[in-house]
């Protein structure tokens, strides 16, 4: 499989690990779509990945992404740079289809290096709030960038019959 160059990963020696974070991105989130330059513009690097799950679209004209349960190697907290060491911490994790009826989803690996500064207002937008009700939950999941797998956070929920599940793994304006 081959998504994008893994050498194109940020590998930026002024940058310290603990501060880098990693987001896989969907749908409004990604280049070309509403939410990109507010939330998006401060990225160090943006590149083509995949994901295991079921992808959605909802009424409400967003997309949602379920992810196996068994994936999920961490869950946000309210504190981003905790958030970002524990990412480091997971070192490479196994890219793996879970059993059942789970697709590729195609989205975008976003690298920030101010998690404090990058990271609450993409909550805020998604709903997460931690301990709390939330919209979205953000959970961490391998990720395929080119041929390495990559730690990353990403914003799921939990969808019902009544949304459209988008088997092709993309998320686009066209629908």
């Amino acid at each position: 499989m081959n998504i994008g160059e893994s050498s194109k990963l940020n590998t930026n020696q002024e940058d310290s690990p603990e501060t880098i974070l990693r987001l896989f991105v969907y749908g409004t989130l990604k280049r070309g779509y509403w939410n990109h330059q507010r939330f998006c513009a401060q990225a160090r690097s943006i590149e083509p990945a995949v994901v295991w799950g079921r992808l959605y679209h909802l009424h409400a004209g967003f997309p949602a992404l379920e992810v196996p349960e068994g994936l999920i190697l961490a869950r946000g907290t309210a504190d981003p740079l905790a958030d970002a060491r524990r990412q480091q911490e997971i070192g490479t994790p196994r890219f793996g289809r879970s059993t059942g009826d789970w697709d590729l989803i195609h989205g975008e690996l976003v690298t920030f290096t101010d998690p404090q500064r990058d990271l609450p207002p993409i909550d805020r937008l998604e709903g997460f709030r931690p301990g709390g009700h939330s919209m979205y939950q953000r959970v961490m999941v391998a990720v395929m960038c080119g041929r390495t797998s990559i730690p990353a956070w990403i914003y799921w929920m939990p969808c019902s019959d009544n949304d459209t599940r988008l088997d092709t793994g993309v998320w686009d304006l066209t629908l």
